[in-house]
Order: structure tokens, then C-alpha cells, then sequence
């Protein structure tokens, strides 16, 4: 058995609709728990609204990199550069 220690290229290719996908479905989490929170006590919907915290400032960094990978993409970004 032989084995292939060689790394995958890094494919950056689709990293941008990869990103803004993850940002919707967050975005989705954050709605589908405000609406779980009207049902919450007191103790759970403080958790519940950290977490949509933690949530808000996760789509922020998403964003920031949606920017960088975007701006990467228009430098004539190869994934031949990150291998």
C-alpha cells in the first residue's frame, strides 16, 4: 500500500459564494432563533441572544473575508500561486 503524502492545491476558487452561503445560513440560524426565543425562560433566551451575538460577529468576519477573497479573485488570483 503506498501512500500520498502530498497536499490537495489550495482551491480558493469558489471561496466567495462558499462565504456568502455561509453567511445566509447564519443569517437564517439567527431568524429561526429569534423566533425559538419567544418560547424561551429567562436563563435560555439569555443564551439563546449570546449566541445570535457570537452569530452577528461571526457574518462580520465572513464578510471581511468575502471581501479579501473577492479582492483576490479581481488581483488574478491562480490557484497555481498556493500550492
Amino acid at each position: 500500500m503506498t501512500f500520498n503524502n502530498k497536499p490537495k492545491p489550495d482551491d480558493r476558487s469558489d471561496n466567495v459564494e462558499k462565504l456568502q452561503t455561509m453567511v445566509e445560513n447564519t443569517m437564517e440560524n439567527i431568524n429561526d432563533a429569534n423566533e425559538t426565543m419567544q418560547f424561551a425562560d429567562g436563563e435560555e433566551r439569555a443564551k439563546i441572544a449570546a449566541k445570535n451575538e457570537r452569530r452577528k460577529e461571526s457574518i462580520q468576519a465572513m464578510k471581511e473575508e468575502i471581501q479579501d477573497e473577492s479582492q483576490a479573485r479581481q488581483n488574478g488570483f491562480k490557484e497555481n500561486n498556493y500550492q
